[in-house]
């Protein structure tokens, strides 16, 4: 079993930065990749960057330029700064975590509120 653990979250002003962190724990061996997900009231659930273990980037058009996501394997630990902050960037934040096999794991998510 994994465990994931959000951090990071908060309150900012529209332009401002955040950086979320995600720790995962438990059988963290054999892990094809990280991501971050987000998800706003009445809305999808979307994807906003993921990472393999190789550290092969993939990010959500809208937030291409403003975010970067990275991973420390050794300490199992996933990041995202975020930067340029905009509205519709509010949304809770999950970590996630994929086994070659397909199992998705889910962390509790993070409140990221942004500000005009």
């Amino acid at each position: 079993q994994v465990q994931l653990v959000e951090s990071g979250g908060g309150l900012v002003q529209a332009g401002g930065s955040l950086s979320l962190s995600c720790t995962a724990s438990g059988a963290t061996t054999s892990i094809t990749s990280m991501g971050w997900h987000r998800q706003a009231p009445g809305k999808q659930r979307e994807l906003v960057a993921s990472i393999s273990r190789g550290g092969s980037t993939n990010y959500a058009d809208s937030v291409k330029g403003r975010f970067t996501i990275s991973r420390d394997n050794a300490k199992n630990t996933l990041s995202l700064q975020m930067n340029s902050l905009k509205l519709e960037d509010t949304a809770v934040y999950y970590c996630n975590l994929i086994r070659p096999w397909g199992q998705t794991y889910w962390g509790q998510g993070t409140q990221v509120t942004v500000s005009s």
